[in-house]
């Protein structure tokens, strides 16, 4: 159990790592959350610092999420004696997420973990995440808008997992679920603006 705690720890500062806070105080000096949608996440520092500092918001925030999976790969084998290894995974993705969202480093005010969900989604469901990345992508090219994309390509993710790419584990398939239903939570504020067409478009314009 001692192995299986130090892994969602260490998951969880990964996920708590605040790219777009470090980045724009760093070489902006801007903190990302007194601005724009006040999110600390790529779109928000897009819309507010431009593409150069949210492309490598994004990666990072994708990254940090698929390694707090992968790093539990290297836990000895004594430690899955009690939990499955799926379940490690589990919640080493879940600490990740809650890092992003309720960051360590910067009292507690991070962002919605879209981006660190696709790195976990990267890790535990490789063939169907790109489904969804596509549904995500045709979404935003069609309507401008991340949230929306965000949201119908999170709700369509159990539907691929469950009748396209079913796994192994009925566990994952669970995860699947829960993810449809957190993302639109999270969002609950953006599906208020897109009900009364408030929501914000992407410029995908180079900022000046």
């Amino acid at each position: 159990m001692g192995y299986i705690i130090v892994a969602v720890v260490v998951a969880y500062l990964l996920g708590s790592i605040p790219t777009s806070v470090w980045i724009g105080r760093i070489f902006f000096k801007v903190d990302v959350r007194n601005e724009g949608s006040k999110n600390a996440g790529a779109t928000n520092t897009i819309r507010v610092l431009g593409w150069k500092a949210g492309v490598p918001v994004l990666i990072i925030d994708v990254f940090k999420g698929w390694l707090a999976v992968f790093l539990t790969g290297f836990l000895p084998a004594e430690a899955f004696q009690d939990i499955p290894m799926v379940w490690v995974r589990i919640m080493a993705a879940a600490a990740a997420v809650a890092g992003h969202i309720y960051p360590l480093y910067i009292g507690f005010r991070g962002g919605k973990g879209v981006a660190t969900l696709l790195g976990v989604g990267i890790a535990l469901f490789p063939v169907s995440v790109w489904f969804v990345v596509l549904i995500f992508v045709v979404v935003l090219l069609l309507s401008g808008i991340v949230s929306l994309s965000s949201i119908l390509a999170s709700m369509s993710f159990p539907f691929l997992v469950i009748f396209l790419f079913p796994p192994q584990h009925l566990s994952l398939t669970v995860l699947s679920i829960a993810v449809g239903v957190f993302v639109p939570l999270t969002h609950f504020s953006n599906i208020k603006r897109l009900l009364k067409g408030e929501e914000k478009k992407m410029s995908f314009k180079k900022r000046k």
